[in-house]
């Protein structure tokens, strides 16, 4: 049964194996059940699936999720928790640990190996400081993903599930509404950490579209078409765009496109949804 819920029990892992976690793996280890217990709920995790979790730490929502899923393929970057894993995880015989930087593995080779190339759920407390690389790698790694369940900063969650027009709005929004339904889960205090992160954290529940919400000729330029707009979101969208070297676009050319979609030329990014930069990111390449 699942026991690393708590300060005392984890408290004891860590000493027992003379372990601290680490800044430079971003490591604060859950000590909330209901917190652990509620992300593996908002995950909709089922003893039909296999679940990828990233950096397990000391196996807290390991446990957690090896009780309810199929099975749990875990890739853990700190070599040094090994041992710490083997311990806490060896009343579980459905859990795999990979010793691996996630950001370097190849997903969909994991997918085929330990569940047939059959849809896989994540779940994760993910490092803040690699957040979004490693979202962005889930999504375009093409891998069979169904959903992604995780643990991230707070201003982080709140990028996620914005709407154009608000100051949390960004290139972050648009990359994940572009993959998937974006659904704050819970905030979470810093009290529910050892040691307790600066920051407030947050769950977020990710589901995969199966047929993405819109359609766009290159969506690699798209994407190179809204980081452009919010590195430079002080400045106009024409302006920010010209001044982009790899767009190949002028001035006149995205006042052109911004008229004919009904826009004003002296618009700003953050205000286009993702269907209008879609359809910006198509006029500017015909």
């Amino acid at each position: 049964m699942a026991y690393l819920g708590n300060s005392a029990r984890t408290k004891e892992v860590l000493a027992k194996f003379n372990m601290s976690a680490k800044k430079k793996f971003g490591q604060n280890f859950l000590i909330d059940s209901n917190v652990l217990a509620g992300i593996v709920e908002a995950s909709k995790v089922t003893d039909n699936d296999c679940v990828l979790e990233i950096g397990p730490g000391i196996g807290s929502l390991t446990q957690y999720l090896a009780e309810s899923a199929k099975r749990v393929i875990a890739v853990e970057i700190d070599r040094s928790l090994l041992p710490v894993l083997d311990h806490t995880l060896s009343d579980y015989n459905n859990v795999t640990i990979i010793n691996e930087d996630i950001l370097k593995v190849d997903i969909g080779e994991i997918v085929a190996k330990y569940n047939d190339n059959k849809p896989i759920k994540v779940v994760a407390n993910l490092p803040y400081y690699i957040t979004t690389p490693i979202i962005m790698k889930l999504f375009e790694s093409g891998a069979p993903i169904e959903s992604v369940t995780v643990m991230v900063q707070k201003e982080v969650a709140d990028r996620m599930v914005m709407g154009p027009g608000n100051k949390d709005y960004g290139s972050l929004s648009l990359a994940v509404g572009f993959y998937a339904k974006a659904e704050a889960v819970m905030d979470v205090p810093p009290s529910s950490f050892i040691p307790q992160p600066n920051v407030g954290s947050a769950v977020v529940r990710l589901e995969r579209y199966e047929e993405r919400p819109v359609e766009v000729q290159d969506d690699k330029y798209m994407f190179e078409i809204i980081r452009t707009a919010f590195n430079q979101r002080r400045k106009t969208l024409s302006n920010s765009l010209a001044n982009n070297p790899a767009l190949k676009v002028s001035r006149q050319q995205v006042v052109d496109a911004l008229l004919e979609m009904g826009l004003d030329e002296k618009v700003r990014g953050e205000v286009l949804s993702l269907e209008q930069f879609a359809a910006l990111s198509d006029i500017l390449q015909r």
